[in-house]
């Protein structure tokens, strides 16, 4: 049985039998896997803490034919405790992690800016750098735009005039007051703003107020309509 070792965040688990569970860890360089942890929910686990959701870890791991299984686990960053603590950032954390899980939908497949932006994203939150909905949708945001769903906001969709009133999830940004079509969204500046500073991970914007209600409801429904699935974590935060 071929081994490897990576270092991945936790995104997930599920119960296995009477001790075990399965892991789906987004891996630096093997992407998202889903591996089996025996016996980690025994009392005397050597490392169950370290798989726990949220949690960085250096793994050792076993190639199986469906499932992988986790020989070792390192902690190399528990931001799982800190986060814990704060049931905003834990409701922010849900939604990142949900998020980079339905995007990485194929397994093994690298994607380390993903990885690279995931691991800043729950840094930020442990950390409390930041209001945790600004945080969890500055990193839907981001992640969409890398994985190639960014949206146009300078400019008209329509026309190309600078600007643009109205936001068109369907069409892929704004439009102008001539051209905006039935299904677009009226935005206000300010909204248009934070969303813009979402996408660019831009704080001296993000900190000044929390996030404007219909800036929340752009972020999830453009995520939504992307991944073609709702954000579960999303809507617990709006219910």
């Amino acid at each position: 049985m071929a081994l490897y070792r990576d270092e991945g965040v936790v995104l997930r688990t599920a119960k296995l039998g009477e001790a075990d569970r399965i892991i789906t860890i987004l891996t630096r360089n093997h992407g998202k896997i889903r591996a089996v942890a025996k016996g980690v929910r025994r009392t005397k686990s050597r490392f169950g803490a370290r798989l726990e959701p949220f949690m960085r870890a250096d793994l050792l791991i076993a190639e199986g034919r469906t499932l992988d299984t986790v020989s070792q686990a390192e902690s190399i960053a528990a931001y799982g405790a800190s986060i814990a603590v704060d049931f905003n950032a834990y409701e922010a954390a849900n939604v990142i992690v949900e998020t980079i899980d339905k995007l990485a939908n194929t397994e093994h497949e690298c994607v380390p800016a993903q990885y690279r932006l995931l691991i800043g994203a729950l840094n930020a939150l442990a950390k409390h750098a930041h209001a945790p909905r600004a945080i969890s949708g500055s990193y839907v945001m981001r992640a969409m735009s890398l994985a190639g769903w960014t949206p146009r906001l300078g400019a008209c969709v329509v026309c190309g005039r600078p600007g643009g009133a109205y936001l068109s999830i369907a069409s892929g940004g704004v439009m102008c007051e001539a051209d905006h079509t039935t299904d677009a969204r009226r935005v206000p500046p300010r909204a248009a703003q934070e969303l813009q500073a979402l996408i660019q991970g831009d704080w001296t914007v993000l900190d000044e107020a929390p996030l404007q209600r219909i800036t929340e409801e752009l972020v999830e429904d453009w995520a939504e309509y992307y991944l073609e699935r709702p954000i579960r974590s999303l809507r617990l935060i709006d219910s």
